[in-house]
């Protein structure tokens, strides 16, 4: 009988394949957004499709809604239609990871001739076609190509037909087709360690181990639930929306053996491509409540089942087909903001104020002007961009500045963005005074500014919010800095949605800074003084906020005076 170190030993091995897994795939992708922001998930299930262990390289959106998209390969293929040398493949927004941009990867996993589990694993491919990748298709149907469930690889021979079809719809058909060799890859990484383990542990099936995994995750997350007060709380936030503000509701209530979120309430369907199917709605909830109520558990199909999370049909967090759902991060990403400001009602000083939430993505399609007549070695180019505002500040420390929560997607760096094409970004750096005030300060967004090279012109598509409702702070904490988007003549640009850029025009990207926590006249002097010496914060906003003495701003400037002469200025 094996012991119970024995299968933490296990456990722990698993963690450490997906892991591996996760990294593999981060080292042969073709997608910047892979390679250098670690847009992806991995992980490994048993043979009934339940999540057994999760890579910690990768973003929640992607691993927790991937964790319900097994089960719909095993529905769809049918195990007995399974094969040593399969790999399947779906880019499906309801039963994959929400978008038709995300490509998620499952491959059944043999050992001794017989099926013992699945690797699956998803990436977000810069391109796939239709309107690319924004907000602006009035249905699924105009936001590039759809792959149902079905086999990519079959008893080891690849689908040359869907490869095909791929290269005949994308505008970047090497690095698409590129990614999707990479994502079966990393899966066969993970079964040759899988192999591996049960070998050196003399296993012949996952289902003890599985067992051990689950009712350990369960036991410790419902200690963690039934520790917590009975009681039912609302939350709100109202965000940009495309055209129309949208409001987010939830009820949050903490009952014996789980928690339900309920989204009833919640703004309808939208005509542009910002709804969130149910499964991503899911995934950014449960992430919330797992971080402020468990998160030292690792995350599997267990760990997740006591968070029960609802929303009505036809809201924008639970559209149906075929509603344009190619940003559904947009909104997704403030879902957790939503629940926590439910949570911080049941459990003060646990969560943090409002930050950034969504990523400050955009995408530049870059062309040869329509001026430029001689050039024929110009070409079209597809640029994707991860950018970060600032996250809340937390009930005892600051905001993270540029810092992506909850995707935990990494901002991209300038040398990789600008060697995938004629693009040029000409600065990149903090925005001062965009964290809110408070006894902690929320977390700085960036100033962005790009341009391409000459002969070129483009098309931006912007994909942010917090335009017109930065993130609001707690205890007393003020506002995060709102979202500011203009041409470098002032010409004031919308937050969301494909917009022209002039050959020789410029971008500029005030992104959104988080809110702060507690009020601004407790916050401790050195930190005060510390973030204007920084350059974080203004004198004249310190002023405001935080009531310096003559004695203090002394202080401050005759320490600014001293940082200038030190640099020679």
């Amino acid at each position: 009988m094996t012991s119970k170190v024995s299968f933490q030993v296990m456990w722990n091995r698993l963690i450490s394949i997906v892991e591996e897994q996760a990294q593999a795939l981060v080292r042969t992708a073709f997608s910047t957004s892979v390679r250098e922001a670690g847009d992806l998930s991995a992980g490994v299930y048993n043979r009934n499709g339940e999540m057994i262990a999760q890579a910690v390289t990768g973003t929640p959106g992607h691993v927790n809604a991937m964790a319900d998209s097994v089960a719909h390969f095993i529905r769809r293929i049918q195990v007995v239609n399974m094969f040593e040398g399969d790999i399947y493949i779906t880019n499906d927004p309801w039963e994959g990871t929400g978008h038709l941009h995300d490509i998620t990867v499952v491959t059944p996993s043999f050992f001794a001739g017989h099926l013992v589990g699945f690797f699956a694993c998803t990436a977000h491919i810069v391109d796939i076609g239709g309107r690319g990748f924004g907000a602006d298709a009035n249905s699924v149907y105009e936001e590039g190509l759809y792959i149902p469930i079905m086999k990519f690889v079959d008893n080891g021979e690849v689908n040359q037909t869907l490869i095909a079809i791929v290269r005949g719809n994308v505008r970047e058909p090497d690095q698409v087709v590129g990614d999707i060799f990479a994502l079966g890859t990393c899966n066969e990484i993970g079964h040759r360690r899988l192999v591996e383990m049960m070998n050196e542990f003399e296993l012949s099936e996952l289902e003890e181990v599985s067992k051990f995994i689950f009712e350990n995750s369960k036991s410790a997350t419902l200690d963690k639930i039934n520790a917590l007060p009975r009681r039912t709380e609302n939350g709100f936030m109202q965000i940009d929306g495309y055209q129309n503000y949208i409001d987010l509701k939830v009820k949050l209530s903490v009952l014996k053996d789980e928690i339900l979120c309920d989204f009833d309430g919640t703004s309808g369907v939208d005509k542009k491509g910002i709804n969130v199917p149910l499964v991503y709605t899911k995934a950014y909830a449960c992430y919330a409540l797992k971080c402020a109520i468990a998160p030292e558990i690792p995350n599997n199909a267990a760990s997740l089942a006591p968070f029960r999370i609802t929303a009505p049909e036809g809201c924008i967090l639970n559209a149906k087909h075929p509603a344009p759902v190619a940003l559904r991060h947009v909104i997704g990403h403030l879902i957790p903001d939503t629940v926590y400001a439910a949570l911080d009602k049941i459990l003060p000083d646990t969560v943090p104020s409002e930050g950034a939430g969504s990523l400050c993505n955009f995408q530049v399609s870059l062309r040869p002007s329509q001026n430029d007549t001689i050039s024929t070695a110009r070409k079209r180019a597809e640029v994707l961009m991860f950018n970060s505002g600032g996250s809340g500040a937390r009930p005892q420390l600051d905001g993270m500045n540029a810092t992506a929560f909850p995707s935990g997607v990494m901002t991209m760096p300038i040398e990789a963005t600008e060697h995938t094409g004629p693009v040029i970004i000409w600065r990149k750096e903090l925005r001062p005074d965009s964290g809110g005030a408070g006894k902690f300060r929320g977390g700085l967004g960036q100033f962005i500014e790009i341009g391409s090279y000459d002969g070129y012109e483009f098309d931006v598509s912007l994909m942010f919010d917090r335009v017109f409702h930065p993130a609001q702070g707690r205890k007393g904490g003020k506002p995060g800095g709102a979202t500011v988007v203009c041409k470098d003549d002032g010409t004031k640009m919308r937050g969301k949605g494909i917009q022209l850029v002039e050959e020789g025009r410029r971008v500029q990207m005030s992104l959104p800074g988080g809110a702060g926590y507690g009020h601004p006249l407790d916050r401790d002097r050195k930190a005060i003084i510390r973030d204007v010496v920084l350059g974080y914060v203004s004198i004249e906003n310190s002023k405001r906020y935080y009531d310096l003495s003559l004695e203090e701003i002394t202080l401050i400037e005759d320490a600014i005076r001293l940082g200038q002469q030190s640099n020679g200025l």
